[in-house]
């Protein structure tokens, strides 16, 4: 028994396919969407490829161009086919050519899904990117005259300011490296000299952090050096009071930002995905009606289309037996071939009788 068989006249078919001709072209817009988003996705990554590790967060918005261009492609070419299928001379031209478009299309949509499942999943390998990239910005921070990390302290700066964050996962990051230049440094001050003998490194390590991570929305003036010094400052205490420095890690700022924006651009796509697969399924119908119509002559005859021509059942049954068909004739030529070399190693036998 055939799967959603239905029953078409001459007006069903026309009206499918003049509905498949404009939810395929619905479809192209939805392709340039998808393409957009791919697009602006991958701007405001560049825009901070220089707190990003590696290019593997490039992923999602490559599939997601990539499949931009493919629907609009697809779905241009099917809205050609569904325009053509209501004169029967135009159509005869596809019909060798719908079932292996169908079945790039059934391809299509389960990459299409699978690019919808990674905009959910990229989570995990976006954070470990931002960790690692953050950490090496840092790092860099101070570099003001070594060329190609000279712009790392704006960067680390406006990323902070933007962000309304501080460090990688939070201020006291900043008091692991040395932030501060060897330039802005005075070595014959003994403050300075113990700080950098006091550190196996020979670094300058201070409980500070730079001006970006200064909440402006705070009453108190900014606390950025000494902060865990509550000597150093009247009526403060870093442990119990609010401190007037961000308190979120750019980390965790930068992995809701890009995963919000990503998990919104998956639910776009898991609903083109929906409409696409409808797409399929009406071009699908559309094909079959065709196809089975008992007298072409007859252009108003009724004629029935399916999804599938058996039940799931029986078609899954059909590829499994298909497969072993395929795999038992692999098996009796190499056999074949076998036996065939085995003969020719074989020297014939002369007996000689006196």
């Amino acid at each position: 028994m055939a799967l959603l068989k239905v029953k078409f006249n001459q007006k069903k078919r026309v009206k499918l396919a003049q509905g498949l001709w404009l939810m395929n072209w619905f479809s192209v817009f939805a392709g340039i969407l998808v393409f957009s988003m791919g697009l602006f996705l991958k701007i405001e990554l560049r825009k901070r490829s220089e707190v990003m590790d590696n290019s593997e967060s490039h992923f999602v918005p490559n599939s997601l161009i990539l499949m931009g261009i493919l629907s609009c492609a697809f779905n241009g070419f099917a809205g050609k086919i569904c325009y053509d299928s209501l004169d029967p001379a135009k159509f005869a031209k596809w019909k060798p050519l719908l079932k292996p478009y169908l079945a790039l299309c059934f391809f299509f949509n389960i990459l299409l899904f699978f690019v919808a499942l990674i905009c959910f999943l990229m989570r995990g390998s976006l954070e470990s990117t931002l960790a690692q990239g953050l950490k090496n910005g840092m790092k860099f921070y101070r570099d003001t005259d070594t060329p190609g990390r000279c712009f790392m302290k704006k960067t680390i700066d406006m990323l902070q300011i933007e962000f309304k964050c501080c460090g990688n996962s939070g201020f006291k990051d900043w008091f692991e490296i040395q932030w501060i230049s060897n330039r802005y440094l005075d070595f014959s001050s003994k403050e300075v000299k113990d700080r950098i003998k006091s550190n196996v490194d020979g670094r300058y390590l201070v409980d500070g952090v730079p001006f970006s991570c200064c909440n402006p929305s705070s009453p108190r003036p900014c606390i950025q050096y000494q902060v865990t010094n509550n000597s150093a400052h009247y009526s403060y205490d870093y442990q119990t009071e609010e401190l007037n420095l961000w308190r979120r890690g750019c980390r965790e700022a930068l992995l809701h930002y890009y995963s919000s924006m990503m998990s919104s651009m998956g639910a776009v796509v898991l609903l083109v995905w929906l409409f696409e697969m409808s797409v399929m399924v009406g071009l699908r119908l559309l094909h079959t009606s065709l196809e089975s119509i008992t007298n072409p002559e007859d252009p108003e005859c009724e004629s029935e289309g399916w999804i599938l021509e058996n039940s799931l059942k029986d078609t899954f049954k059909s590829a499994l037996e298909n497969l072993k068909k395929i795999g038992k004739f692999n098996q009796v030529e190499a056999g074949a071939e076998g036996a065939e070399g085995e003969e020719g190693g074989k020297t014939p036998a002369i007996t000689t009788v006196s």
